[in-house]
């Protein structure tokens, strides 16, 4: 009697390998991805252009990395609920202006002007929140409008020309130093670790995934989809009215130029390309901070290679379709949530 055999049918699939489990699981995960692009960015340009990892250049870096790095994590609030928030450049623009104009026309302390300006871009978001929730305006046509008015604001406030003689106080939060590292990546830092707490340690960050999850199910489960979004929109209001502060602080002057700088498109990129979906829902800040590291990375050592200023924005414009682009392989074929 011959011993049965096994048809290919019949036969046991051959066990993935360690590699083909690695990959996969590196692309289902965003942010270690992000990570290890950093690396690779890092160690590129170090071997291209040794003054790349002095001293000195990583404190600038430092520096500029806090300006839209806190800009990406305002933006992150909002896009994970399913939203965007195109005013955050134009708001920074005007928040330095405003604080500029609060110290210095109307002579008010440093201190107070901050807080007014931020007050200001809270209220700013709240607007945004208000006319998203009840008269159901599309995110992106709300916050644009925004921006076009904060950036005509700007120009008109100051005639185009900036505001000089400002408390010292806006230069000690941008340009000070803790040992060797700058004050204000030690406040994106910060940001980053609240934020961090918010989202994943408390019942009010759960909400908010819930939210750009599903709004309705999140809705039938209690949760008060309206609020949640407009504190979103409120929180990225306000941290684009701190960056602008730390704007005018590191040129010394608020410089209505600013305004139409593009902060927005740098935040936007840094969020999507730390793995924070468009369609909301998913995204971490981890991968938010690693985003905004991969593009000053990039950003910084295009320069210290002489590369023109216009290659620069389409190499971001680059990383951003990539990212989008890995986005969507990921909800394709790695099993995410994302639609």
């Amino acid at each position: 009697m011959s011993a049965p055999t096994l048809t290919p049918a019949d036969a046991p699939a051959a066990a993935p390998s360690a590699g083909s489990n690695l990959l996969r699981k590196l692309a289902a995960t965003p942010e270690a991805g992000v990570v290890l692009a950093c690396l690779v960015a890092f160690i590129g340009f170090s071997i291209a252009a040794p003054t790349y990892y002095s001293t000195d250049n990583l404190q600038v870096m430092g520096r500029d990395l806090a300006e839209f790095g806190i800009l990406a994590i305002g933006e992150s609030f909002v896009i994970l609920t399913g939203g965007i928030d195109l005013s955050v450049g134009g708001l920074a623009g005007f928040a330095g202006i405003l604080a500029g104009w609060f110290n210095v026309n109307e002579g008010l302390p440093g201190p107070v002007a901050i807080v007014l300006t931020l007050a200001v871009c809270a209220a700013i978001g709240l607007w945004h929140g208000t006319m998203v929730n009840k008269l159901n305006v599309p995110p992106f046509v709300i916050t644009l409008v925004t921006f076009t008015i904060c950036k005509g604001l700007a120009l008109s406030v100051t005639s185009g020309t900036p505001i000089t003689g400002m408390s010292n106080i806006f230069g000690d939060l941008s340009l000070y130093y803790v040992g060797p590292v700058p004050v204000p990546a030690l406040i994106f830092l910060v940001v980053a670790v609240a934020t961090w707490f918010a989202l994943e340690r408390t019942y009010v960050g759960r909400q908010i995934y819930a939210v750009g999850g599903n709004a309705e199910a999140a809705r039938l489960a209690g949760i008060p989809v309206k609020r949640r979004v407009t504190s979103t929109y409120v929180v990225s209001s306000t941290l684009a009215g701190l960056v602008g502060i730390l704007i005018i602080g590191r040129l010394g002057v608020a410089d209505p130029s600013v305004a139409a700088s593009g902060y927005e498109l740098t935040a936007i990129a840094a969020a999507v390309v730390g793995g924070v979906s468009l369609f909301g829902g998913e995204g971490r800040i981890v991968g938010i901070a690693a985003g905004a590291i991969l593009l000053e990375l990039i950003t910084n050592g295009l320069n210290a290679v002489n590369v023109s200023e216009y290659y620069q924005t389409v190499a971001q414009g680059v990383v951003l379709g990539v990212a989008i682009l890995a986005d969507r392989i990921r909800a394709q074929y790695f099993g995410g949530s994302r639609r």
